[in-house]
């Protein structure tokens, strides 16, 4: 591969990084204000459906984008792109009909389904984004094909903020119109058709060009349609099922949560509330994974590069950082979240409820950043049969236990099922990738130092915080404000503990530091402190 064509996808490959990044922050923590604005019923009512909307977005945003920029980068000339572009259009657009035809006249089924004949508005709200599926989708998968990522990132941060916007606006109103929460909820998803209007725009001039124009006469035979479809299936789906883990867990819960806990002996609006005090995990976990992931998904372009030259060793050593660094920084934010989750949980949502279930649901963020960056070296490495069975097993798993452990032990179980579906997936993937990508782990001692790290930070944080409410009394206790300040210190306080066991016990490589916020101080500081005792 050309040295300036490197360069081009790398660079594309930052800017799309940086707005994922962006996004999904911004996908987090709107939902911490929506839930202080409309309660936890509202919330319950929001996040019901919202794995609908999910599941369109990874479809439009992730898998079938991805799937189109290989389909437009096997193709030999810009004839061949354009024309094999317009074809994936056309199948994607007879997918998108069916599932709105589906989501339209069964909002009723999966209404009562879910437990609540009154979800039945929200989901035919949300069913109008999936009209704009073909559109965004070939449009994002033709520019990344040809390694432009400008337009798809700009229009994943316009889907956004547009979507966000409208969102806290139908949460404003309810509060000052008197709307009630599935009013709320109604225009709450809207936001989903609103987002992916905006963000359409951004392919008109594509659109115009590559699908609604005559088409150009081909130069050379393309792939056929029934093959294409199945291409569509086999391999797009597949990378849909890896995007999509997370909310299709998420998309059970809200098929056996609510019903469990009636079942349980619940009355339907308590169950309602307990359901939406659950919710409050989804944001925890996703800013957990944010955390996780992030760092460790920069090194992505240079295992690509690696893998491109035939640099096996370079590739284990890139691979080796991405896992290390990614299981650090799940480790440290589960464990912080675990010991301050009182603190958190009145901070950010106004109560102690469901604190127990918040702390079991947060052990989700240490296997979803693991099974996310395995699935990022998987997949360069063309190896999908591990995932699809550690996904497939996973979402079995919390089809099984997920009602059963709901109506015996509540939220809690609901919170259990996730963790360990979650845990089940990464175990056959783990067991089912190559004997080198095995032994990251169990390389050096890795996990052992991690864990005696981890365990180290979780007890001077957790006596920190004790230590900070008896000086401040009981009767400040309730204070969201005293919340703040405790979450504040325990932060800092575990990051200083957590960075100086790592320090001592030589977690790291020298390249895992660099991957890191100020890892190269950190280097040059410890450098100049042996230098000065020597």
């Amino acid at each position: 591969m050309p040295k300036e064509h490197l360069n081009t996808m790398f660079r594309g490959a930052l800017i799309l990084s940086i707005s994922s990044l962006v996004a999904k922050i911004l996908s987090a923590v709107y939902r911490i204000p929506l839930q202080n604005m409309v309660g936890n019923t509202g919330f319950y009512v929001y996040q019901q459906i919202y794995p609908i909307y999910g599941i369109g977005m990874t479809f439009a945003l992730n898998g079938f984008p991805n799937f189109i920029s290989k389909l437009v980068a096997e193709q030999p000339d810009e004839t061949s792109k354009s024309l094999v572009t317009r074809r994936a259009f056309h199948i994607l657009s007879g997918l998108s009909l069916v599932i709105f035809l589906g989501l339209q006249l069964g909002a009723n089924w999966i209404a009562i389904r879910m437990g609540d004949v009154r979800l039945a508005p929200i989901v035919s709200s949300v069913a109008w984004m999936f009209i704009f599926m073909p559109w965004l989708a070939t449009g994002r998968g033709y520019y990344q094909g040809q390694f432009l990522m400008g337009p798809t990132a700009v229009s994943q941060l316009i889907e956004q903020v547009v979507r966000v916007g409208v969102i806290i606006m139908a949460a404003y109103f309810s509060i000052h119109r008197g709307w009630d929460d599935y009013h709320m909820g109604t225009w709450a998803m809207s936001s989903a058709a609103f987002a992916a209007i905006c963000s359409s725009l951004v392919f008109t001039g594509f659109g115009l060009k590559h699908l609604l124009a005559p088409a150009p006469t081909a130069t050379r035979p393309l792939p056929s349609y029934r093959k294409l479809t199945k291409r569509f299936i086999v391999e797009g789906g597949t990378l849909c099922l890896v995007a999509a883990v997370v909310i299709l867990l998420q998309l059970i819960d809200s098929f056996s949560v609510m019903k469990g806990l009636v079942a349980q002996g619940q009355l339907p609006e308590i169950a309602k509330s307990l359901k939406g005090v659950f919710d409050r995990g989804q944001p925890l976990v996703q800013l957990g994974l944010v955390v996780a992931t992030s760092f460790s998904a920069t090194l992505l372009p240079a295992l690509t590069n690696a893998l491109a030259k035939r640099q096996f060793i370079e590739f284990k050593r890139h691979t080796q950082a991405m896992v290390h660094v990614s299981l650090a920084l799940s480790m440290a934010a589960t464990v912080g979240l675990i010991v301050l989750m009182p603190q958190i949980n009145r901070l950010l949502f106004g109560s102690l409820e469901g604190t127990t279930a918040l702390r079991i649901y947060v052990l989700s963020i240490i296997f979803a950043a693991l099974i996310t960056t395995y699935t990022s070296v998987l997949q360069s490495l063309n190896q999908y049969t591990a995932m699809i069975i550690g996904i497939v097993a996973g979402l079995v798993t919390k089809l099984a236990l997920n009602y059963t452990l709901v109506v015996r032990y509540g939220i809690n179980g609901a919170s259990l099922v996730t963790a360990l579906s979650l845990a089940v997936m990464f175990g056959i993937m783990w067991l089912g990738s190559p004997d080198d990508l095995q032994q990251v782990l169990l390389e050096s001692g890795y996990v052992i130092k991690l864990l005696a790290i981890s365990a180290a930070m979780g007890i001077v944080v957790l006596i920190s915080s004790h230590e900070i409410q008896a000086l401040v009394g009981p009767a400040m206790a309730n204070n969201r404000g005293i919340a703040g300040i405790i979450t504040l210190v325990g932060v800092v306080i575990g990051i200083i503990v957590f960075v100086g066991g790592a320090v001592v016990v030589r977690l790291f490589s020298i390249r895992e530091w660099l991957v890191l916020p100020y890892g190269k101080r950190l280097i040059k500081a410890v450098a100049k402190g042996k230098e000065h005792h020597s």
